[in-house]
């Protein structure tokens, strides 16, 4: 009897690393080969007398996975600079930059669920890898071994703590002395996220009285996502509202994207908490620069920065192509519509720790509460507007024939509102002329179609929604 087995899944890198289920494609085996793959262009890239440093978030088998990578690179020849425990994203991206390294492997699926797994390369810039880079890493995949390392190389790997140098350099970018004349009564809930030890030490440092959740290690993430969304932070929305706190505050997975709620318990949309953020950063600390989000995120920044004179920048969606942006020009904040930004002085990556913090002193400036911050700040960009986002299962020729068709062959209008313009930056992007948009974007990992939109009320939304809908499952 012969038994058929199926071909192990093809190992790529997406917008930000590569990510797979654990025991299923994330194994041991694969592990080795990708850091070697790795290993291959850090020998391209740099000398070995800089280290390389790994971290990992708090998933099942992250810091064992780390181990074995340490153990690859090592027997490379390369020395290896390890956290004492689980780190957040941009704690090791920040480090990496300050200690003049080869750039760091981090071990972290961000929000997705607990099964899954990931490993990220942070190149020497702090941000994150280029698809030049993650293009030749995976190009080295196929030759890579995944054999067992020889023998122990304990005598090239280190610890260290990256926590100090972090937070020292994140006090320097934020107003400690107002923040702390602000008293703010703030909710923190650490989601079983690496952030614990970090964002609450940060806000009482900052003055803050600080209730904390879940700061303990949990690798299934008590049964529920590593992601700051509303169905997430029902918890912490009850504790805002029963304590009547002025203010809470979360991170996902590996703390790279933040979760606000307001004082009333409304969980704030990473839409609008790039938009207050902006309007903080000028009104406030008197800052400029450039304003750069995706091509997912609201427009609402342009209506905005257009006021003040500020540029704004569009970029493909991935935090990759803001931080690439970052590192040509002075960006005042960027950021996309999944939750995470980045600001000017800060390095570019999405750092959802510092996000949280900057909310805490713009409301300590202000001396409001948060949501009214957000009815100012969206009244000064022109809003409100009325975002969504659908995701509709379509096999993949399917989803190729409608972006094929509504790139090339676009209604002349949806819902009664006129298409006067065709974006082809990441997807297809039908900009409407009331203002409002309409983005496709397929899933490049699951039979999905993305449909992100906005419009100038609810009643557009619904009609724009509801014709999207019925288009996309006629094709």
């Amino acid at each position: 009897m012969s038994i058929a087995t199926s071909k192990p899944p093809k190992i790529k890198f997406g917008t930000d690393g590569w990510r797979g289920i654990i025991a299923d494609d994330f194994t041991f085996a694969n592990v080795r080969k990708v850091t070697r793959a790795i290993a291959s262009y850090l020998e391209t890239a740099y000398s070995q007398d800089k280290p390389v440093l790994i971290s990992y978030d708090p998933r099942f088998l992250a810091d064992e996975f780390a181990q074995t990578a340490a153990q690859v690179l090592a027997e490379q020849g390369w020395s290896v600079k390890m956290v004492q425990r689980d780190c957040p994203t941009p704690v090791i991206a920040y480090n990496v930059q300050q200690m003049d390294t080869a750039g760091a492997l981090m071990f972290t699926a961000s929000h997705n669920p607990a099964t899954y797994c990931g490993i990220k390369y942070i190149p020497d810039y702090a941000g994150p890898a280029t698809t030049e880079i993650t293009d030749t890493i995976v190009a080295n995949i196929d030759t890579a071994s995944d054999a067992p390392v020889g023998r122990d190389y304990a005598d090239r790997i280190s610890r260290f703590d990256p926590k100090n140098s972090y937070l020292q350099f994140l006090y320097t970018r934020l107003d400690v002395a107002k923040i702390r004349s602000a008293k703010l009564k703030v909710k923190y809930d650490a989601l079983y996220s690496t952030t614990r030890g970090y964002l609450d030490e940060a806000l009482a440092h900052c003055g803050c009285q600080v209730e904390s959740f879940h700061t303990h290690r949990d690798v299934l993430f008590g049964g529920g996502m590593p992601e700051p969304k509303a169905e997430q932070l029902q918890e912490l929305v009850a504790a805002v509202k029963q304590d009547r706190a002025d203010l809470g505050l979360a991170t996902d997975g590996d703390g790279d994207r933040f979760g606000v709620v307001d004082e009333q318990g409304n969980v704030l949309t990473p839409n609008t908490i790039l938009l207050l953020l902006a309007r903080h950063l000028v009104k406030n600390k008197g800052l400029t620069g450039a304003i750069v989000r995706t091509v997912a995120t609201t427009h609402l920044l342009d209506s905005w920065a257009a006021k003040y004179g500020l540029p704004t920048y569009e970029t493909a969606v991935g935090f990759k192509y803001v931080g690439a942006k970052m590192r040509e020009t002075d960006v005042l904040i960027g950021g996309e519509e999944s939750g995470g930004l980045s600001v000017l002085g800060h390095i570019p990556e999405k750092d959802g720790i510092l996000a949280d913090l900057l909310i805490a002193e713009a409301m300590a400036y202000e001396g409001k509460p948060l949501s009214q911050l957000v009815e100012e700040a969206i009244a000064e960009a022109n809003g409100p507007v009325y975002n969504q986002r659908l995701d509709l299962h379509l096999e993949e020729e399917r989803k190729q024939a409608i972006l094929e068709q509504f790139g090339n062959h676009p209604p002349q209008e949806i819902a009664g509102i006129g298409v006067k313009e065709v974006g082809r930056k990441d997807g297809t992007k039908l900009y409407l002329e009331d203002g409002g948009w309409i983005l496709l974007r397929p899933s490049g990992t699951e039979p999905l179609m993305r449909v992100y939109l906005e419009t100038t009320s609810e009643e557009k939304q619904r009609q724009l929604s509801a014709y999207m809908q019925e288009a996309l499952q006629k094709q």
